[in-house]
């Protein structure tokens, strides 16, 4: 898709590439929020995975328990690694945000640290439009970095990102905003294996429509 490569999302992710899937393979906290979801869909859901990256663990661990998963994510060099991967899903090179979503046609949805480089109007704007693709009482769950900082500049596995995000307060407005309940909560620091990295704070929201 050669709209993907233009988005800059897209560029640092297609240079990251398998290095982000290694440098985030021990987050015990995106583990344990899998199998919490997993422990609540019903058999064969239909679940959407934003910003779906290499495809694991979240796409893998959903298609391994026998889930329809369709991700999505902006950068072709992630979609072409998760289509390969992970057999057992589908995946898509797409800038969500222009994504025609039906209404009320997932079981679940989530959003793993994928919101980070939108500004926060169009945060707001995709959590609304993505609890209406929820049917009634699915499950959307939400993951940030939450720190309050909008348009910061900022070197992420040595690619060079736009970060915008919330406080927790802001966050859980966010989603209560969009007709969310909060149905649990858990909040983790974690280092990813990395040279460049530092220890970053992780907010996990289980939310129902």
């Amino acid at each position: 898709m050669t709209e993907g490569h233009q988005h800059p999302a897209a560029t640092a992710f297609d240079a990251i590439g398998a290095d982000y899937e290694e440098a985030f393979a021990d987050s015990r906290a995106h583990r344990a929020s899998l199998d919490r979801l997993l422990g609540q869909l019903a058999p064969r859901s239909r679940v959407l995975d934003v910003g779906s990256g290499t495809g694991r663990p979240t796409a893998q661990a959903l298609a391994d328990a026998g889930h329809e998963v369709l991700g999505v994510d902006v950068s072709p060099v992630m979609v072409d690694l998760a289509s390969r991967r992970v057999p057992g899903a589908s995946f898509r090179c797409a800038d969500i945000r222009e994504e025609s979503l039906e209404d009320e046609n997932f079981d679940a949805v989530c959003v793993y640290f994928s919101l980070l480089q939108m500004a926060r109007e169009e945060q707001g704007a995709l959590v609304r439009r993505l609890a209406g693709a929820l049917r009634p009482g699915g499950l959307l769950v939400l993951a940030t970095v939450p720190l309050d900082v909008e348009g910061v500049s900022a070197v992420f596995m040595g690619q060079e990102v736009r970060v915008t995000s919330f406080g927790p307060e802001a966050f859980r407005a966010l989603a209560t905003g969009a007709g969310l309940t909060v149905e649990h909560e858990e909040n983790a620091v974690f280092t990813p294996s990395h040279p460049a990295a530092v220890p970053e704070p992780h907010l996990f929201l289980h939310c129902r429509r």
